[in-house]
């Protein structure tokens, strides 16, 4: 009967993958290494009858050392996890600036321009309540875009700069709902959306258009 563990995938008897017996080498090597100094501490504490002695702690710090010290697997998963937060910062960005991107659009921008927002064009009143919706939710969801840049350095340094543009929408919803929007602050939505798109493209994280539900706009707009 073979001594190695049945690795699924790997003709029984045979040794195991390289990559596995590295492993278990450096695991075999550190418990040794435990043993000896738990042992030499055990020994050292004894010849001093119980009592604790210099050499004797310094055993026992040197096995705290090597138990803290990761293993070789654990330091090789970091980057991975790094390049894997990075990834979902992206993803998250690119969510919530293309529902920003797609609210704008279809609720603020393409009214606007058919003349939707004017003074008895009909189906204004509930035009502008889905334009104030969408202004809160446009706002909301750049916000939290650039919460998720943060998480990846080159589109962190490329939508900084947006900070104050983005930060200019917070009152417009109102303004939008009351029918008070000049052509001034829907080009302000309109260059927030441009410029976060920019950002995007500059860092490899390319945004596109995704309108949200009106169930979404209105649980987004809070």
């Amino acid at each position: 009967m073979s001594d190695h563990p049945h690795i699924p995938g790997h003709e029984p008897g045979a040794p195991p993958p390289r990559p596995l017996r590295a492993h278990a080498l450096q695991v075999t090597v550190r418990r040794a290494v435990l043993a000896l100094l738990l042992s030499c501490a055990l020994l050292t504490t004894a010849a001093c009858g119980g009592a604790s002695s210099p050499r004797a702690e310094k055993a026992e710090k040197a096995v705290e050392a090597v138990q803290e010290f990761p293993a070789a697997d654990e330091a090789a998963a970091s980057p991975t996890s790094s390049a894997e937060k990075q990834k979902f910062s992206k993803t998250r960005f690119v969510a919530n600036a293309g529902l920003a991107a797609g609210a704008t659009y279809q609720w603020i921008i393409k009214p606007y321009k058919a003349g939707k927002f004017k003074k008895g064009a009909k189906g204004r009143k509930l035009a502008l309540v889905k334009a104030g919706l969408a202004g809160a939710f446009t706002y909301n969801r750049l916000k939290a875009a650039s919460e998720n840049a943060k998480g990846d350095p080159l589109l962190s340094k490329a939508v900084a700069p947006l900070a104050a543009g983005i930060a200019s929408l917070k009152g417009l919803a109102t303004k939008l709902r009351k029918g008070d929007a000049s052509s001034s602050d829907i080009d302000n939505f309109q260059k927030n959306i441009t410029d976060v798109k920019g950002a995007g493209d500059k860092a490899g994280a390319p945004v596109k258009d995704k309108v949200p539900s009106l169930s979404q706009l209105k649980s987004g707009a809070g």
